[in-house]
């Protein structure tokens, strides 16, 4: 089982401009609505991938995927991290949720009955895995006494917690409400009735020779008692009570289950209430309670991931998400780049970009390895890491949240298809700008390599104007300098290199007029090539 904000052109911080969020007090009218799901306001949905996934692939979001969900296979919560969502009130909702879950308190409240769920789920799966009848009831019962006491234990927790979000505080009241319900209270008494039932049997065992024989127990001597405080002196440190653990369940031998099925037989009332238990609890952990102990992960592993990142010193942010194309990054940075570099003990390098006014594409150039990839990649995992609703990397960023993120990286040449690397690159370009509509985000990396610099000036001239055109938000990184003045709509960025060294990249990059000339000449002269020292080489 298992807002919409509208933003005004000056930059301000995010957490100075976001939408209020509710204090402790009674619930608004606007929070009195059914909780449902903590992922979705309106309820639960199904998660089908989206038909456009290249990027995901593309702006290696997959490895940030894989890293999250690691450990967490049972959850199957890689879905929830491929699906953005399309209006702001969603992404707010999950923002307040991610601020409750980043304290400690809340978290704590929060892990803790995580725990109590996996106890249920493991005495569910030991109840489904040995094969003695009344094993798998018994498993079964200890399932549903967890459970009933998992449940309340959150709800009390929670109202003794400052929970702010509209998420969580729902959460509350549904749990209030389920706890009083007629469903739980006959749950929690019949699990109640059936252990203190078992707990009153007793039975007596006679062995002899190969003869066994059960009884009940009329008043003789309690053995174990007897060698207990025999031994007691022995005893070097009281022990906790041990509690049933499902990890160590495993079959009775013959011997001990015909022992269980004679006592059994012996207390027909105790055991009776045990089956029928399973009976009419077979499905007793509540759904709305069953998806929030999935969904919950969603912010639990995400938080766990970028723990490192914040304690490594590199900032995460709540985006300002809205309609408008006014967008900007401060200290942005490749969040699946970043987790290997603060593993390695390496050096995350940080970025600022900015669209004002009618400026629509980031057009990037500059020299090889020096860093234009990685910004568009950090660029395209922004848009889709905000419409998740988390965190994002940087200390200030506001986005429009897109309809769909499109990307076009290079890819190795498929032989099976004939198709030639420019042909594949037409096409696909193709298929991306019929997909795409004002609302989406173009990702495009270094396309049209593969012919000559005239072609691929006019043929990304073309690509350009019809991006412009759409009015959709870009990045594309280029190694043709003259497309970055093409229009009012474009702007450059140039991955830059240290003054000194031309040869040393930054991978920091710089809003400015391309300048591959300035570059090259750089070079010539740091290896002696320049028109001076060539000319002054032939004159000896």
């Amino acid at each position: 089982m298992a807002p919409h904000v509208v933003v005004e052109d000056a930059v301000r911080s995010p957490e100075s401009v976001q939408r209020p969020v509710p204090g402790d007090g009674p619930l608004g009218p606007a929070d009195t609505r059914p909780f449902r799901s903590i992922l979705f306001p309106g309820g639960s949905r199904a998660i089908r991938p989206p038909k456009d996934a290249d990027f995901i692939h593309d702006l290696n979001l997959d490895q940030v995927i894989d890293s999250v969900a690691a450990g967490r296979q049972e959850y199957r919560i890689r879905p929830f991290f491929t699906l953005p969502l399309h209006d702001v009130a969603t992404v707010t909702y999950r923002q307040e949720i991610f601020r409750d879950l980043s304290g400690r308190a809340v978290a704590g409240v929060v892990e803790l009955f995580e725990g109590e769920m996996r106890r249920v789920r493991s005495c569910l799966e030991a109840a489904r895995s040995v094969h003695h009848e009344l094993q798998r009831q018994w498993w079964f019962l200890e399932a549903g006494a967890v459970y009933c006491a998992a449940v309340p234990a959150l709800w009390r927790d929670l109202g003794g917690a400052t929970v702010r979000s509209r998420g969580l505080r729902l959460l509350r009241a549904y749990l209030s409400d389920y706890v009083a319900s007629s469903a739980f209270t006959d749950l929690r008494e019949d699990t109640d009735r059936v252990r203190e039932g078992l707990s009153r049997v007793r039975y007596t065992v006679h062995i002899k020779g190969a003869h066994v024989t059960v009884d009940h127990c009329h008043g003789e001597a309690d053995y174990g008692a007897e060698v207990l405080a025999t031994f007691e002196r022995f005893r070097q440190a009281e022990r906790a009570p041990r509690e049933a653990n499902p990890s160590r369940a495993g079959e009775m031998s013959h011997v001990e289950a015909r022992v269980l099925d004679l006592v059994a037989q012996l207390n027909p009332g105790a055991f009776g209430a045990l089956a029928r238990y399973g009976t009419e609890h077979r499905d007793f952990v509540d759904v709305v309670v069953g998806d929030f102990d999935r969904e919950v992960q969603f912010y639990l592993a995400y938080l766990d991931h970028v723990a490192p990142l914040e304690e490594a010193g590199l900032a995460l942010c709540y985006p300002l998400v809205g309609r408008s194309k006014a967008v900007e990054g401060r200290q942005v940075f490749d969040l699946a780049l970043a987790g290997r570099l603060v593993a390695e003990g390496g050096t995350v390098v940080c970025n600022d970009f900015q669209l004002v006014g009618p400026e629509r594409v980031v057009v990037v150039t500059g020299p090889n390895q020096g860093g234009k990839t990685t910004f568009a990649r950090t660029v395209g995992q922004l848009f889709h890491l905000a419409a998740l609703g988390c965190p994002v990397p940087g200390t200030c960023v506001r986005l429009a949240l897109p309809d769909r993120v499109l990307t076009h990286f290079a890819r190795k040449e498929n032989l099976s298809d004939l198709r030639g690397q420019l042909e594949d690159d037409l096409i696909r370009v193709h298929q991306m700008l019929e997909r795409a509509s004002s609302e989406s985000v173009l990702i495009l990396n270094e396309i049209f390599t593969s012919t000559t610099l005239e072609d691929a000036r006019l043929l990304g001239e073309r690509v350009l104007r019809r991006i412009i055109a759409l009015d959709c938000l870009a990045v594309y990184v280029t190694f043709v300098d003259e497309l970055s003045d093409l229009s009012p709509s474009t702007v450059s960025m140039v991955s830059a290199v240290r003054p000194e060294d031309p040869t040393e990249r930054t991978y920091r990059l710089e809003r400015r007029r391309a300048d591959g000339l300035a570059y090259a000449a750089a070079l010539a002269q740091k290896y002696g090539l320049g028109y001076e020292a060539l000319r002054a080489r032939v004159a000896r």
